[in-house]
């Protein structure tokens, strides 16, 4: 079964950056669109970006400008640059994949997505 993993989190002042990646185990068609959610404590999680086979990407409102997603198809990598960071952007970060072509009616919902990674934590202090 596909499996994904996250790395690159860590702790930071705010207006640092972090660049977060996600390695599957392999590249199937099961990783035809991928995203990366974030959930901190007592919160639901929610979408941060999203990308598709056709490198379409899609952004939540609070991170657009300043976080970039992108993927290395022949590492087998999705990768989210987070710059200017926020004490609010504090949360376990979750990579999520699936066979689908992710839209901008799809990319967002977390019950979409078939196969998620453990997580890697981001804190931003001031």
């Amino acid at each position: 079964a596909l499996q994904l993993v996250e790395s690159g989190g860590g702790s930071v002042q705010a207006g640092g950056s972090l660049r977060l990646s996600c390695t599957a185990s392999m590249y199937t068609s099961d990783t035809t669109s991928m995203a990366w959610f974030r959930q901190a404590p007592g919160t639901e999680r929610e979408a941060v970006a999203g990308i598709n086979d056709r490198s379409d990407t899609f952004y939540a409102d609070s991170v657009k400008g300043r976080f970039i997603i992108s993927r290395d198809n022949a590492k087998n990598t999705l990768f989210l640059q987070m710059n200017s960071l926020k004490p609010e952007d504090t949360a376990m970060y979750y990579c999520a994949a699936d066979q689908g072509v992710a839209r901008i009616n799809t990319w967002y919902r977390r019950t979409w997505y078939a196969y998620w990674g453990q997580g890697t934590q981001v804190t931003v202090s001031w």
